[in-house]
């Protein structure tokens, strides 16, 4: 055609014809039908025979609705997961109509009225496709689940129990689990937490939050785990069978900042790393470093409890050292994602410090940290009393005076004074043990303050966990983050997330509004 144009022969224009409604007359385009679209639409209802009415079955106390015939599945309202939810509660609809798209008509929360309103497509007359709106009732039934309901008959009633437990001498391990737990809501399905001496339990009412509970908890610390089963009743008549399912998972006794003296079967497996390593961070696995040659590796919860080992020395064993002179040996470099620079420094023993004239030159991985007068923390191996098997295959090893971990700010909080943090952290609703001693309290309170400090320190550590802002505290306290002209580790403003809370007054208007 294009060409005929191009060669100058005369083209008649073309019109799209019309035709006139065989009912009314109208001129309209040709369609198979012969009517016009308010004729058509006057004459067939391509929604008769389609329900307007359907029913769900909701658990006001988990907010889950049932999928028969017995999986419950958890929707918020107008989400996209109770729209998918009731488009498969209509899949019969598919047989008669097209549905081409589906919306929520807003109503009451407490009406127990979900509202859905289609665009539907279907052949008419003569092949004719018209498109129509139909409007579709859901009136929710309120019924507990079988969880929620025993829940509610007894509290104590679970079907499977998690023993969550870590033979270590802190809790920071749990601390932190509970704030990844916070984050990813993993906790959601628990009938009840209880806080025990070495661990936590979580009570479920169905086996499979339970598994996937455990699931969750391998991914985020490395963990071997065994279970057992108790029948708890059996109908012979319907061959059914009642268990409670108890579930052992131990998380690995290293934790960060642990010295580690390496068996030399995973010293050979990991390259002839260490022996002497440090473990700097604690995931799914283990990243050891060795503080004298930079060098790391991952260790994951396979290779460990195939040859597992414990630590050398732990955090609770940390001297702190005054640093007096520090003579670089290499360059900043990033390790594993953090930052280390080889030096040798000159240390001496806080405690010891003018008592004594015990000096000792170390090599440290923290030279880009250290100055003149600074002070750190680390493992005193010259007066410690090791007995350990692993050492004492090592013949030609020779340990050094000291091994530093990280920089202390202990001076210049001290300096500081007690002022608040600008931040805190949520827990979970957990059963405390009231028979605990004074001694334990005072443990639990120092070990979660070394958490604390810890979250200051390492923004690493802070990466998966939710900062609130502190309410309480004072605004002017803000500009005193520095101390001699050395700044004490704080969380920024940025990092912090506002908690959503609605005052009685704010309440009080809204109510008004509504009336």
């Amino acid at each position: 055609m294009s060409d005929l144009a191009a060669s100058g022969m005369f083209l008649p224009s073309q019109t799209l014809g019309s035709v006139l409604c065989c009912i009314c007359g109208v001129s309209m385009p040709p369609n198979p039908a012969n009517m016009c679209v308010r004729c058509l639409r006057s004459r067939v209802d391509i929604t008769e025979g389609l329900p307007r009415h359907a029913s769900l079955v909701y658990c006001p106390e988990c907010r889950c609705y049932l999928q028969p015939p017995r999986t419950w599945i958890r929707a918020d309202l107008e989400s996209k997961e109770l729209l998918t939810f009731c488009l498969r509660r209509l899949k019969p609809l598919t047989r008669h109509v097209r549905i081409v798209n589906a919306e929520f008509v807003w109503t009451e929360p407490h009406s127990k009225r979900i509202k859905l309103r289609l665009r539907v497509q279907k052949e008419a007359l003569n092949g004719a496709i018209l498109e129509q709106s139909h409007l579709i009732e859901f009136t929710q039934l309120d019924n507990l689940c079988e969880s929620c309901s025993r829940f509610q008959a007894n509290p104590d009633q679970w079907v499977a129990a998690v023993q969550l437990r870590q033979h270590v001498s802190h809790r920071r391990t749990f601390f932190h689990l509970e704030q990844l737990i916070l984050r990813h809501g993993a906790a959601a399905r628990t009938l009840r937490i209880k806080e025990t001496d070495r661990g936590v339990d979580f009570f479920f009412g169905n086996r499979s939050h339970a598994i996937k509970f455990i699931d969750f908890i391998s991914s985020s610390v490395p963990v071997q785990s065994r279970s057992d089963k108790q029948l708890v009743s059996h109908d012979p008549k319907s061959n059914t069978y009642n268990y409670k399912h108890t579930f052992s998972v131990e998380i690995c006794p290293i934790c960060r900042e642990d010295l580690i003296c390496l068996p030399p079967k995973v010293s050979n497996s990991l390259g002839n790393l260490g022996p002497l390593v440090l473990c700097t961070k604690v995931s799914n696995n283990i990243l050891l470093l060795d503080p004298f040659t930079l060098r790391t590796s991952y260790l994951d919860a396979k290779q460990y409890w195939g040859s597992p080992f414990k630590a050398l020395l732990s955090s609770r064993q940390l001297v702190e050292y005054i640093i007096l002179d520090v003579e670089m040996d290499s360059s900043e470099i990033s390790v594993g994602g953090s930052k280390y620079a080889l030096a040798y420094a000159q240390v001496a023993k806080l405690s010891d410090f003018g008592k004594n004239d015990n000096i000792f030159t170390v090599r440290t991985h923290l030279g880009h940290l250290l100055n003149p007068g600074d002070y750190a923390l680390g493992y005193d191996l010259y007066g410690a009393n090791i007995n350990d098997f692993e050492v004492d295959k090592y013949r030609s090893l020779d340990l050094p005076h000291a091994i530093l971990v990280k920089k202390s700010y202990e001076e210049k909080r001290q300096k500081r004074g007690g002022k608040g943090r600008s931040w805190k952290l949520k827990s979970l609703t957990m059963e405390i043990d009231n028979g605990k001693g004074r001694m334990d309290e005072e443990k639990r309170a120092n070990d979660y303050e070394e958490f604390l400090r810890d979250l200051e320190e390492n923004p690493e550590l802070r990466f998966n966990i939710s900062l609130y802002q502190n309410k309480d505290y004072e605004i002017s306290e803000m500009g005193s983050s520095t101390v001699g002209g050395d700044e004490v580790p704080l969380v920024s403003l940025d990092e912090l997330i506002a908690e959503l809370a609605i005052s009685d007054e704010e309440e009080s208007n809204s109510g008004s509004m509504v009336e």
